[in-house]
């Protein structure tokens, strides 16, 4: 009898206020680790130029984020450089970033850091996550707009789903949605709102930090979602486990602390 009783107070909703009291301890852990993506061009006025959001992985040296967030035609003559950039508010700095090695189908890229190593993030097991659990992400959503200020969201891991829906005619089809519907591959959908400048954020486990993926919020819902007319609520997540096989195979250790 009284061990039923004690087993009663271990319910959903007191497991779930477990994670309430550790987020905001796990996010003041994670904050150091998340870092913007862009361009630093000195003649230009603002010089930075803000992309996406990035983590630390591997040594402290090396930061994830999605392909589509690097720019792609810098300026040379003009001196113009793909940075991270770090700190908050007034108080930011910035670091130059060169390409390592991408996944283009997968949407990722690993990038080398000049300098001193920066607070690497722990990358988890991604074929681990259940539909139904709970995560949170960290990023800058809308980029320096609203300030180069990390916020962090929550969301329920919705559907376990293919990358790419298939569409209800030819008509709907294009490149992008052909080849992945192709060589399909499962992502994580959640039921939170993340904007352009999230694309790149790390999406972790609330109480131990761990990442089980890669924010994501215009490479996937553009096959995703191509017959919807305006961007929906759902924010889809590239599972970790494709960027651990992408660090791997360019020699960057996954251990972290």
């Amino acid at each position: 009898m009284l061990v039923c009783m004690a087993a009663a107070f271990f319910t959903p909703a007191s497991r779930a206020a477990g994670l309430e009291t550790a987020l905001p301890t796990t996010i003041e852990r994670i904050k150091p680790s998340i870092v913007g993506i862009g361009t630093l061009q000195l003649t230009r006025r603002p010089p930075g130029k803000f992309m996406g959001t990035g983590f630390v992985v591997g040594d402290g040296s090396y930061v994830l984020t999605n392909a589509h967030v690097i720019a792609r035609n810098l300026s040379s003559a003009d001196k113009e450089t793909l940075v991270l950039f770090m700190g908050e508010r007034n108080s930011t700095s910035s670091r130059e970033l060169t390409i390592v090695a991408e996944d283009q189908e997968h949407d990722l890229s690993l990038l080398k850091i000049s300098g001193a190593p920066l607070i690497p993030l722990k990358l988890g097991d991604s074929d681990r996550v259940r539909e139904g659990e709970l995560y949170a992400f960290t990023g800058f959503p809308i980029g320096a707009v609203l300030g180069l200020h990390p916020v962090s969201h929550r969301g329920l891991i919705s559907a376990i789903t293919p990358v790419a829906t298939p569409a209800d005619g030819s008509n709907q089809l294009n490149p992008k949605m052909i080849k992945r519907l192709q060589a399909p591959y499962d992502v994580f959908q959640l039921d939170a709102t993340a904007y352009p400048g999230s694309s790149g954020s790390p999406l972790y486990h609330p109480d131990s930090g761990e990442v089980i993926g890669v924010v994501n919020s215009v490479f996937v819902k553009e096959t995703k979602e191509t017959v919807i007319e305006k961007p929906s609520g759902i924010t889809y997540a590239i599972p970790i486990n494709f960027a651990v096989d992408l660090l791997r195979r360019a020699g960057v250790s996954t251990a972290t602390r």
